[in-house]
C-alpha cells in the first residue's frame, strides 16, 4: 500500500521489512518497531491526503488504556486499528473520553453531531449507564474485552480461557501442584475469564484450588506485595500472574524476600509486553497480539458497517515460555 511505501521511504527501510512489521510478522528489533509503529501511527488521515475524499468517518474513544508509546497496552491495538482502517480509507479521530464514569450526554445523539458513522472504544471498564446506552445504540460500535448483546455492538478479545489454561498445564508438567494465582480486578471481565481458565486447568491437571493462594489485585505491580509471602507462607511453588505488570510486583517481592525464581517459585504472567523479555529472570507469560487485536476490531466494525451482526471475535493467545519457571524444587 501507498502508506507502507511512504513509511519506508521516510524511514530509508525495505518496504518489505515495514510491510512484514506492520503485518506482526516479525520479531525486529524492538528500536525500528517502536520506530515504524510510531510513523504509522502518525500518519496523516485519508482526508488530510485526499481532503475531496468521502471517507467514512470512524472515532477511537479511549479511556483508561495507556497507549502513548510501545511500552503501553494500548500502543499496538491502536497501530493496528489505524492501519487496518487506513485500508478501507476511513478517517479517524482518537478520543480521550472517560468510559467509567456517568456520561452527560446521549450516546447516538454525540455521534450523529460529529458525523461519526461507527466507534471503536477502547478501555477496560464501561460506566453502568454507558452500558446502558450502548444496548440500544444503532451506530455500530466495537469494544475490548466487553460483549453487549446488541446486534449493532461487537466485542474483540483473546481467548482468556485457553491462555489461563495453557499456564497452568505448563507449570503442571513441570510437577508444580501448588498453584497460587494473582488475578487483576475482579470487576473486569477479562480477569473473571482468566480466573475461570485458571480452575479449568486445574482440574483438567487434577489439582485442588486453594481458596488461601488465590487472589484479585488490580492490573498494576503495586497490588502484589500484600500476597507474595502469604503465598509462599502456604507452600506455592508457582505464581500465576493475571497480567505482566502483576508478574513484575511478584518478582520484585520475591526478590526482597530472597525466594528465587525459578528455583523455588517458578512466576508467569498475560500479555507479553516488551518488558517481559527484558526482565530478569525472561518472563514466562501468555502472548495475545494486539496488533491483530487491532485489525481485528477494524474487521468487526466493517462488518457491522455493512449490516453483518458480529458478537464477538475472538484471538487465539500463545503461551511464551522463558527463564521465570522450571521444574518444581
Amino acid at each position: 500500500m501507498a502508506f507502507i511505501k511512504d513509511i519506508a521511504g521516510i524511514m530509508n527501510l525495505p518496504v518489505s521489512l515495514v510491510d512484514q512489521v506492520l503485518s506482526g510478522k516479525t520479531d525486529a528489533d524492538e528500536d525500528i518497531r517502536r520506530r515504524i509503529y510510531d510513523a504509522a501511527l502518525n500518519h496523516p488521515n485519508i482526508d488530510e491526503v485526499h481532503p475531496q475524499s468521502d471517507s467514512v468517518k470512524i472515532c477511537v474513544i479511549v479511556d483508561d488504556v495507556a497507549f502513548e508509546t510501545i511500552e503501553t497496552f494500548g500502543y499496538d491495538i491502536l497501530v493496528g486499528f489505524r492501519l487496518a482502517a487506513m485500508r478501507n480509507r476511513w478517517n479517524l479521530d482518537i478520543l480521550a473520553l472517560p468510559l467509567n464514569e456517568k456520561i452527560d450526554y446521549v450516546y447516538d445523539e454525540f455521534m450523529r453531531q460529529h458525523g461519526y458513522s461507527g466507534a471503536f472504544l477502547l478501555g477496560f471498564f464501561l460506566h453502568s449507564d454507558f452500558h446502558s446506552q450502548l444496548k440500544s445504540t444503532q451506530y455500530p460500535t466495537v469494544l475490548l474485552d466487553v460483549p453487549i448483546y446488541n446486534p449493532n455492538v461487537a466485542c474483540v478479545s483473546i481467548d482468556n480461557f485457553q491462555g489461563i489454561t495453557a499456564v497452568v498445564e505448563h507449570l503442571a508438567n513441570l510437577g508444580h501442584s501448588t498453584i497460587a494465582m494473582l488475578n487483576g480486578d475482579y470487576t473486569s471481565r477479562s480477569a473473571q475469564e482468566r480466573f475461570q481458565g485458571f480452575r479449568i486447568g486445574m482440574s483438567k491437571c487434577n489439582l485442588p484450588i486453594r481458596k488461601e493462594i488465590v487472589a484479585f489485585g488490580d492490573y498494576t505491580s503495586e497490588c502484589a506485595a500484600p500476597h507474595v509471602r502469604h503465598f509462599i507462607e502456604n507452600g506455592a511453588t508457582a505464581i500465576v500472574c493475571g497480567s505482566d505488570r502483576i508478574a513484575v510486583g511478584v518478582v520484585e517481592e520475591l526478590k526482597r524476600l530472597r525466594v528465587l525464581i525459578p528455583a523455588e517459585v517458578s512466576v508467569t504472567g498475560f500479555d507479553d509486553m516488551p518488558f517481559a523479555k527484558q526482565m530478569t529472570p525472561k518472563l514466562t507469560t501468555v502472548r495475545q497480539n494486539r496488533l491483530n487485536l487491532g485489525k481485528n476490531a477494524c474487521v468487526a466494525l466493517t462488518q457491522l458497517l455493512e449490516g453483518v451482526s458480529v458478537s464477538r471475535i475472538q484471538l487465539t493467545p500463545e503461551l511464551i515460555v522463558r527463564e521465570s519457571t522450571g521444574p518444581v524444587r
